[in-house]
C-alpha cells in the first residue's frame, strides 16, 4: 500500500517539486528547439538541412508533445509570409486584433489547418513517408496521450502538471508570444514590409524566436541574430550540429559590407548590396526621417509657446508616427490627409519623403534592367546630394559605400 502511495505521488522517478520544475523546463526547451530548428528554419524556409536521424527525432517529439503536423505548421507558416498582415495573413494582429492573437492564438492556427487549400498550395515538400501518413498525421492526438502516460508514470499526479505546462507552451510562446507581441511590440533593426519586432535581443526562452524582425527581413537565414548584442540560441544548437556532421547550413543573412569612402563610387556592385540590404537601409532612412520630424518640432516649440504655431505643431505631432511608417498608403484617410498637410507645410520632410518613395520602387522594380536600375540609383544619389539636407547628403554618401 505505501509503495501504490508513493508511486501516485512521485512515480518512477520520485523526484522533488523543483527537481519536477526543472525536468519539466529541459522538457519544453527540446520541444521549442524541435519547432524553430526542425519546422521552421528548416522544414519551412529551407535554411538548414537537419540529418535524417535528428529530423525524425524532432518529428517524433513533436508528435508527442504538441500533436502539430509537420505539413499544416509549414503551410501555415508559410502562408504567414506570403500574406503577411494582409487578408488572408492566419494569425495577423493587425487584422484580428492582439488579444485574440494573443490569447486565441492556438485556435487560429487550428482553423487555418482545416482549410485543405492552404495545406495544397504552401505545405509542399514536408515528410510523406509511411509514418507521416499512417502514424503521425492519422492519429495526431495518440502521441500527446502517449505523453500524459508517460509522465504520469515518471512523476506520479504531478504529472499531470507536467503534461498540462507541455501541452501549453507552444501554444503561449509561439502562437501567443510571436505571432502576436512578435508584430506588436518590440524593437526593429530591419524595416521590414511589416510590423515585426525583435522581442528581446536574448533568444532563450523561445529558441531565438524572439528575433522576430530579423527573421522577417531575412526569412531563409538559418541565423536570427544580427546586432552583436544578440543572442539566438537555436544557433547555437545548428552549430553544434554541423561540427557533429547532423545539420548543414544552406542560408544565412548577409553581411553588411561597406566600402572605403574613398572608393565610392555608385557601380553595379553597389546597387546588388543596396538591394540586398534594402532593410537596413529603409531602417537607417526611416530613423533620418523622424530625426528630420524631431528637429522641426524642436524649431516651432518657442512659436508654439507664443500660441503662433500651436495648431501646426500639434499636426507634425500627430504625423510623426505616420513619417516613420515605410508604407504610407495604408492609412486612414483623415490620416493621409493630415500628413500631405504637414509635407506641404515643410519642404525638407516633403523631400525625405518623396525620396523614400522613389528608393523603394528602385528595388521593387521587378522588369527594369540591372543598367537601368544603376542609372536610377546613380541619379537619385546625385539628388540627394544636392537636396541641401545635410542628413540626406549623408545618407547618400554612405550609400554609394554598400556593396554586395
Amino acid at each position: 500500500m505505501d509503495y501504490v502511495l508513493s508511486f501516485l505521488s512521485g512515480g518512477l522517478l520520485q523526484l522533488s517539486w523543483w527537481q519536477v520544475a526543472l525536468v519539466t523546463l529541459v522538457l519544453t526547451h527540446i520541444t521549442i528547439v524541435g519547432v524553430t530548428l526542425f519546422l521552421h528554419r528548416s522544414q519551412t524556409h529551407r535554411g538548414l538541412d537537419l540529418h535524417p536521424v535528428v529530423m525524425h527525432f524532432f518529428r517524433f517529439w513533436l508528435w508527442m508533445t504538441t500533436g502539430m503536423v509537420t505539413k499544416e505548421w509549414v503551410a501555415i507558416h508559410r502562408k504567414h509570409h506570403a500574406k503577411c498582415e494582409r487578408e488572408g495573413d492566419p494569425h495577423s494582429p493587425m487584422i484580428y486584433g492582439i488579444n485574440r492573437v494573443f490569447f486565441e492564438g492556438a485556435e487560429l492556427y487550428r482553423e487555418e489547418s482545416a482549410n485543405q487549400e492552404t495545406l495544397k498550395r504552401f505545405g509542399y515538400g514536408t515528410p510523406d513517408d509511411w509514418l507521416e501518413r499512417n502514424v503521425y498525421s492519422r492519429h495526431s492526438a495518440l502521441g500527446i496521450l502517449i505523453m500524459l502516460g508517460i509522465d504520469l508514470a515518471l512523476f506520479g499526479v504531478l504529472g499531470l502538471t507536467v503534461w498540462a505546462v507541455q501541452m501549453a507552451w507552444i501554444p503561449f510562446w509561439a502562437a501567443g508570444v510571436v505571432n502576436g507581441i512578435g508584430h506588436f511590440w518590440g524593437y526593429r533593426n530591419y524595416a521590414s514590409p511589416d510590423t515585426s519586432t525583435n522581442v528581446f535581443p536574448i533568444g532563450l526562452i523561445i529558441g531565438g524566436e524572439e528575433l522576430h524582425n530579423n527573421h522577417h527581413a531575412y526569412g531563409t537565414s538559418a541565423k536570427f541574430s544580427a546586432k552583436w548584442y544578440e543572442f539566438d540560441i537555436g544557433w547555437g544548437y545548428i552549430q553544434i550540429l554541423s561540427v557533429l556532421g547532423l545539420a548543414k547550413v544552406r542560408r544565412v543573412a548577409p553581411k553588411l559590407k561597406l566600402e572605403p569612402a574613398a572608393d565610392a563610387s555608385v557601380s553595379l556592385k553597389t546597387l546588388e548590396g543596396v538591394i540586398q540590404h534594402r532593410y537596413e537601409i529603409l531602417a537607417r532612412y526611416t530613423d533620418l526621417v523622424k530625426k528630420a520630424a524631431a528637429d522641426e518640432l524642436d524649431k516651432l516649440k518657442p512659436m508654439r509657446q507664443e500660441g503662433s504655431a500651436d495648431c501646426r505643431w500639434s499636426l507634425l505631432a500627430r504625423a510623426k508616427k505616420w513619417l516613420s511608417q515605410v508604407d504610407d498608403s495604408q492609412l486612414a484617410p483623415e490620416q493621409r490627409a493630415e500628413l500631405d498637410t504637414v509635407l506641404a507645410q515643410n519642404q525638407s520632410l516633403s523631400t525625405l519623403v518623396q525620396m523614400r518613395r522613389e528608393l523603394i520602387r528602385l528595388w521593387e522594380s521587378s522588369s527594369a534592367s540591372s543598367e537601368q536600375l544603376l542609372t536610377d540609383l546613380q541619379a537619385w544619389c546625385h539628388r540627394a546630394q544636392q537636396s541641401g539636407i545635410e542628413g540626406l547628403e549623408q545618407f547618400a554618401l554612405r550609400l554609394r559605400r554598400y556593396a554586395a
